[in-house]
């Protein structure tokens, strides 16, 4: 059974810098993608990053040039660089890990608990 556990975040001021982790535990037989998502409060969950299987990143426009999404594959865990936070930043942060955790399963995604950034001004 894969589990998906996410941490790092916390509270920081604006202009200041978070880095998200995300642990993929269980087994894993294909990867079709990882990502971050964010929900805000009274807001739709969004995409914020995320890494296909053939290593293409891709970034909300709101995050481009301040985020940076990277994956460690031996380690099978994926990071979110979260650098110059404004308050609108503030949500629960998601991570997603698009797999198939048993032999000839489809990819599907896998959900992490989530973590909270609060970012003041």
């Amino acid at each position: 059974q894969v589990q998906v556990a996410e941490s790092g975040g916390g509270s920081v001021q604006a202009g200041g810098s978070l880095k998200l982790s995300c642990v993929v535990y269980g087994s894993i037989f294909r990867r079709c993608g990882m990502g971050w998502y964010r929900q805000a409060p009274g807001k739709e969950r969004e995409l914020v990053s995320r890494i296909s299987s053939d290593g293409t990143t891709t970034y909300a426009d709101s995050v481009k040039g301040r985020f940076t999404a990277s994956q460690d594959y031996v380690e099978n865990t994926l990071y979110l660089q979260m650098n110059s936070l404004k308050s609108d930043d503030t949500a629960v942060y998601y991570c997603a890990a698009d797999l198939a955790g048993i032999r000839f399963g489809v990819c599907r995604l896998h959900w992490g608990q989530g973590t909270q950034v609060t970012v003041s001004s």
